[in-house]
């Protein structure tokens, strides 16, 4: 059977005519059941559609506050990705006030200057940052630099 014909037959779920000995027609119809048993038989790993696990966005909007932290899959590649992370932001239009990376290279930090719809911001920094294949995970954090109490004048 060609691969056009099966994808065409599975996709709509057609049923197939096959002849026996006898000389009768007998409809034969590939269930999912069957194919998903013939798949873990051979050693591949099937999850039914309830069983999905759907990406988790644990970045909210309103969380935005200039602040990103990253955690990298390899810290030899942390001073690429940072730079990779500040020329894409500088492209779109974003000030970078603060840049630092961690002594082992694992985490890193920008925060930005919020601008005027930090909404919009959070969405552009979320989509890019989700896309990186060298990231592990980040999230929206700003980090508090400790303060002197400053002295009466």
């Amino acid at each position: 059977m060609s691969k056009f014909k099966k994808l065409y037959r599975d996709f709509f779920g057609l049923t197939e005519q096959t002849e026996t000995s006898t000389g009768s027609v007998k409809m034969a119809k590939t269930t999912p059941a069957a194919e998903i048993k013939k798949m873990t038989d051979q050693g591949i790993n099937v999850k039914l559609e309830g069983e999905l696990e759907e990406a988790q966005l644990v970045n909210n909007i309103t969380d935005y506050k200039g602040g990103i932290e990253y955690v990298l899959r390899d810290p030899a590649m942390a001073q690429q990705v940072a730079n990779e992370i500040q020329e894409w932001t500088e492209r779109k239009g974003f000030t970078i006030i603060k840049k630092t990376i961690s002594p082992s290279g694992k985490l890193g930090y920008f925060y930005f200057r919020l601008g005027q719809d930090p909404a919009l911001e959070s969405q552009k920094l979320q989509g890019y940052l989700a896309q990186k294949p060298e990231l592990k995970h980040f999230r929206f954090n700003v980090k508090q630099s400790t303060k002197t109490p400053q002295g009466k004048i």
